[in-house]
């Protein structure tokens, strides 16, 4: 697996095979981003569900909290969650994503990765409710973490991205139909991450 070393000076997006990925290092300060994290850790009001996937049900490995600004359920692989309203330190972040690239999002899911044996398997982001070729903006705090990326169809097409605290990463066009991503287990003993994805409910009031 082929791993991205992203120059924090490049301002031009990486144009994959059916996908176009923005990353932005250095998205929020690194002061601004440890307070924001220690915010959203101690305040989020954190839940821990169980998830099936082929026909197996486990606790999630990592612990989950969406808000948004629509009451439209989310439900992925057997677990539906409602938006918990949008708090003051989420909409400042959102502003921020608007000033970088303008798209319509709603919702914000959160996962936070408690250690190093929390993970998310390879999935795709790719549920009905998100439309066609939906829209990802994720936000990364605290730990970093391997953000690990391969085509469905091109065997060849793997990379891993190493996710800066602060950073932001953009993934648009077919990304979530023609990709598959996922934050691995390791067992390397690390702190806690916090992650935030931003995307769109589709069929929700404006």
């Amino acid at each position: 697996m082929q791993e991205i070393n992203w120059d924090p000076k490049r301002e031009q997006p990486l144009e994959l095979p059916d996908a176009t990925i923005y990353y932005y290092p250095n998205f929020l300060s690194s002061s601004n981003a440890t307070a924001l994290f220690q915010k959203l850790h101690d305040s989020i009001p954190w839940q821990h569900d169980p998830i099936t996937v082929f026909g197996k049900t486990y606790m999630q490995p990592r612990l989950t909290s969406l808000h948004g600004t629509t009451a439209t359920s989310y439900a992925y692989s057997d677990v539906t969650m409602t938006p918990q309203p949008m708090t003051a330190e989420l909409n400042t972040i959102l502003t921020d994503i608007h000033a970088v690239y303008t798209h319509e999002f709603n919702v914000v899911l959160l996962n936070l990765y408690r250690d190093g044996k929390d993970s998310n398997g390879w999935h795709a982001d790719n549920e009905k409710s998100l439309g066609p070729k939906p829209v990802i903006a994720s936000v990364s705090l605290g730990e970093e973490r391997f953000f690990h990326f391969k085509h469905r169809d091109h065997k060849r097409e793997r990379y891993k991205l190493r996710l800066a605290h602060g950073s932001l990463l953009i993934m648009a066009g077919a990304m979530q139909e023609k990709w598959l991503h996922q934050i691995a287990k390791t067992n390397r003993p690390i702190g806690p991450r916090i992650n935030l994805t931003f995307r769109k409910l589709i069929g929700t009031p404006d």
